[in-house]
């Protein structure tokens, strides 16, 4: 895909501070392998997040838990060689962090090192600031997440909204105060989220938390209709790419045992 044009400045964290002064409205997606990341870092896409989200729309599993951090350095390194302009997060899967902020820093180090990650992604309100500030007093950017946080889908019962706003702004100022520079909004009622926003002096990215927010994240997966088995109110399908590659594979079948491919212009003379 060397035909499609990159010559974008890239996005920093700097970028992602000054959203709101100029402005803007940041834009992320999660890729999990080269082609998606080339194609969506083309399409000007602020940020690309490789996400444990990979667990269920990759590997086919129930959830996210049992991604592990050398799955997500592999993915991570594979997006890396796609990326020309977006900003490059790794998210943290399961038990990479929670232990200590030591183990939190050293593998964050490796989501950089090995990974080619420029900042990285972690769960948790104000019982996990301490691990922000562990990380990002290394210099290593770090993304907080709040609201439904995914990998506590088992204290939480399942895949619920969130709607406590005193312990939702307490977790959000904690995670600011110790050194994010933006913070994931997940499953929140609009004006909550709203408010959290207000208050923060560092951008938020809503996922199901409304307009409100300084950006939005989706999984790719889900906007482009390729992912059948969850179907979240939040998320806008912008495509069927599943249907399109169901009818083209049919299709593609239909050609091999009707003798109609390959033609004459696909042999060699």
């Amino acid at each position: 895909m060397s035909d499609i044009p990159n010559n974008h400045k890239s996005v920093t964290v700097p970028d992602f501070l000054s959203a709101r002064s100029r402005g803007a409205k940041l834009t992320m997606l999660t890729a999990y392998d080269y082609t998606s990341a080339r194609l969506l870092d083309a399409a000007g896409v602020d940020s690309i997040l490789v996400g444990d989200s990979l667990g269920m729309v990759i590997q086919g599993q129930a959830n996210i838990l049992t991604v592990t951090l050398d799955e997500v350095i592999y993915h991570t390194r594979c997006v890396s060689r796609g990326v020309r302009r977006a900003l490059l997060v790794a998210d943290m899967p399961f038990m990479s962090y929670q232990i200590s902020p030591e183990q939190a820093l050293a593998n964050a180090g490796r989501l950089i090192q090995e990974g080619g990650a420029h900042a990285v992604k972690l769960e948790g309100g104000k019982r996990m600031a301490g691990t922000v500030a562990k990380i990002a007093y290394a210099d290593i950017p770090v993304i907080g997440h709040i609201g439904l946080t995914p990998q506590s889908v088992h204290r939480f019962g399942g895949f619920r909204v969130q709607r406590d706003m005193e312990q939702l702004l307490e977790d959000a100022h904690a995670i600011a105060q110790a050194g994010a520079f933006a913070i994931v909004l997940e499953c929140i009622p609009a004006d909550i989220a709203t408010q959290i926003t207000e208050q923060l002096s560092i951008p938020t990215i809503g996922i199901g938390a409304g307009a409100g927010c300084d950006g939005q994240v989706l999984v790719m997966q889900d906007m482009l209709g390729m992912f059948e088995e969850l179907h979240p109110k939040f998320v806008k399908r912008y495509a069927e790419l599943g249907k399109s590659v169901v009818t083209a594979v049919q299709r593609y079948c239909q050609e091999v045992q009707c003798r109609g491919f390959p033609g004459p212009e696909h042999e060699f003379k």
